[in-house]
């Protein structure tokens, strides 16, 4: 998919401003946004084609009615219960590269070279927390609520939650969610730090994270990438191996023209003017 192919998603609305940031908008409000089979597909189409053409210098991904999402939807179960015939070994197989599909549909949040933000409203469910676990940082309305609710249903969360949600909250809170599917409300969930801010309404809401989003656009793009590229590495390594990893970023990536661009903007009390990141050449001509 490329970015001009974006008028033909059935899942997803997407929008790019003057500042570079994409706005991506979960866009079956009838559906309460439930992530079908198009969805797993179109999503990281999306981000693969921003990343790709650098289209955009920061993502963020809302949504549309009452609810953010109410998770996976009921196609997706039926699918996957379809694939439960054949030879017990083949069959398992199928299965594990079936669910590590739908894990890649969220690690591109993660692999992209541009943060991506999360703006909840309303139920934030199942899938839901898949998703805005795999975003750099999570805001939402005062209704929001959030809900692993996979183990009311008979299953472990699969597509991303208990790889990623006790790095962003306490352990211990993390596995009460996840073991008894309860609701976690706006309050708690900031109290806890697993989102940034709370906002009385959706429409404040979006408002306030575009603002975040395009303050962060207005960075050097290597400097931001490089910051979330380190950020994640950084997560999973020690931190000689991190400080090592660093090391080797900035041997490469630290030079001249965005530093002093920075240094000259803000002694001239103004926005620097940096070049976006280059778009990706798989031909490398």
């Amino acid at each position: 998919m490329n970015t001009n192919e974006f008028a033909s998603l059935t899942t997803l609305k997407v929008t790019i401003d003057s500042n570079k940031v994409a706005h991506i908008q979960l866009a079956r409000p009838e559906q309460l946004n439930a992530m079908n089979m198009a969805f797993w597909a179109e999503l990281p189409s999306v981000i693969a084609a921003l990343d790709r053409e650098a289209a955009a210098r920061v993502v963020v991904i809302s949504s549309t009615g009452k609810h953010f999402t109410a998770g996976m939807d009921l196609d997706v179960f039926r699918n996957m219960g379809a694939s439960y015939t054949g030879e017990p070994a083949r069959r398992a197989e199928g299965l594990r590269r079936w669910v590590m599909h739908l894990q890649d549909s969220f690690n591109a949040l993660e692999n992209a070279r541009m943060p991506v933000l999360t703006a909840i409203q309303g139920g934030c469910i199942g899938g839901g927390v898949d998703m805005v676990c795999a975003s750099d940082m999570r805001y939402c309305s005062r209704d929001a609520f959030f809900s692993i609710r996979e183990t009311a249903l008979g299953m472990a969360a699969d597509v991303g939650t208990l790889q990623r949600v006790q790095h962003v909250m306490p352990v211990g809170l993390a596995r009460e969610l996840a073991y008894t599917s309860r609701n976690m409300d706006a309050a708690e969930a900031l109290s806890c730090g697993f989102v940034n801010q709370v906002f009385d309404s959706q429409e404040q809401l979006l408002e306030e994270v575009m603002a975040i989003a395009a303050s962060i656009a207005k960075h050097s793009p290597i400097a931001v990438s490089g910051t979330k590229t380190m950020l994640n590495y950084s997560r999973d390594h020690s931190v000689a191996e991190s400080l090592e990893a660093m090391a080797t970023w900035q041997s490469g990536m630290l030079q001249m023209p965005d530093v002093q661009e920075a240094m000259q903007a803000t002694a001239e009390k103004r926005d620097g003017q940096f070049e976006d990141l280059l778009p990706f050449d798989s031909s490398m001509k």
